[in-house]
């Protein structure tokens, strides 16, 4: 039995109507689909991307323990602020989780960076970030005033796993957003960190 929360169609609803309808939130959204049976798929392929999920699961876990570079609040907010950038919902999870395995899938390595820091100084922002396992070994700061316009770059100074640049010849009160994005090896091309930002001195 459905359980509604006003007029049906109109404020939202949860659980299933039958065997024709099912209502639930999704990432914001008061969405409804078909009643489909559940089943359990274990191809090839369904079993290889499972695979990947968990990986990106415990990756994911990993740093948030990590004693010595610990993903933080500011990096959960630089995902979610890259998702942002998509015309679909994307929850921080989901895009440091989707970005590991898409580089998976294109037989890549996977990577979810952390402990990203912004320091301000006069006319410049000094940033750094950390990568934990199969660390790039070289990339580029990628940098804008906007988070969908990260037209600047700025090599990174790469001693892994800290990645770090001072990024110069900013104008001063204006936020700057920035992106690390490895250039080497190239199986690391394609991984991305979140997007940060700081305002100059």
């Amino acid at each position: 039995m459905a359980k509604l929360r006003g007029p049906l169609f109109s404020l939202g609803a949860s659980q299933q109507l039958g065997k024709a309808l099912v209502f639930f939130p999704w990432k914001g959204l008061n969405v409804v689909r078909e009643y489909v049976v559940p089943s359990n798929p274990k191809t090839t392929g369904q079993t290889t991307q499972r695979g990947y999920l968990t990986l990106a699961v415990a990756l994911v876990h990993g740093l948030q323990a990590w004693s010595a570079h610990m993903m933080t609040s500011t990096d959960v907010s630089a995902y979610a602020l890259w998702g942002s950038t998509f015309a679909t919902p994307r929850t921080w999870f989901n895009q440091a989780v989707k970005n590991y395995i898409d580089q998976k899938v294109a037989s890549k390595t996977g990577m979810i960076y952390c402990a990203g820091v912004t320091t301000p100084g006069a006319s410049k922002l000094d940033v750094i970030i950390y990568g934990q396992s199969d660390p790039a070994s070289a990339g580029n700061f990628k940098y804008g005033t906007s988070k969908t316009a990260l037209i600047h770059s700025k090599a990174a100074t790469a001693a892994t796993p800290q990645y770090n640049a001072s990024i110069t010849g900013l104008t001063t009160g204006v936020k700057y957003f920035w992106q690390f994005v490895p250039t080497a090896p190239a199986g690391s091309v394609g991984c991305k960190s979140g997007i940060y930002y700081g305002t100059p001195t």
